[in-house]
């Protein structure tokens, strides 16, 4: 068994996908129009484009949005990126206006940053213990 899809509940498709894919780096996979107004809108890293791929999910359901007001308010990620070098995709990010919750952080043998995606999520990137 491996993961196939993940997701991310999104205020606004298309302007999460100009976010997950013009500063993020990541690469649109599927787009496939759901109903009137709603995509299947999918994104995979470049290094991985048959990898994990990150389904844009509308946040139309009622539950999403007390959920994800919940886990801001406290400071949680809803989802987590590995990266090479966190400090430095930190100073790449913030260099494109991205507004981070969270410096650099060591914590024993990885390190993690937090920020906020503009879609309505605060995201984790960090570097992956060798």
């Amino acid at each position: 068994m491996k993961i196939h899809m993940t997701s991310v509940f999104v205020d606004d498709q298309a302007k999460a996908l100009r976010f997950y894919t013009e500063i993020l780096g990541f690469v649109k996979k599927h787009d496939v129009p759901v109903g009137e107004t709603d995509r299947w809108l999918t994104v995979v890293s470049p290094a991985e484009p048959g990898g994990t791929e990150l389904l844009l999910e509308p946040s139309g359901h009622p539950a999403v949005k007390p959920y994800r007001d919940a886990l801001a308010q406290d400071g949680i990620p809803l989802a987590q990126f590995a990266v090479e070098d966190v400090t430095a995709e930190y100073e790449r990010l913030r260099a494109l206006g991205v507004r981070f919750t969270q410096e650099p952080l060591e914590m024993g043998p990885v390190t993690t940053a937090v920020f906020d995606d503009t879609c309505g999520n605060l995201i984790q990137i960090a570097t992956q213990p060798r």
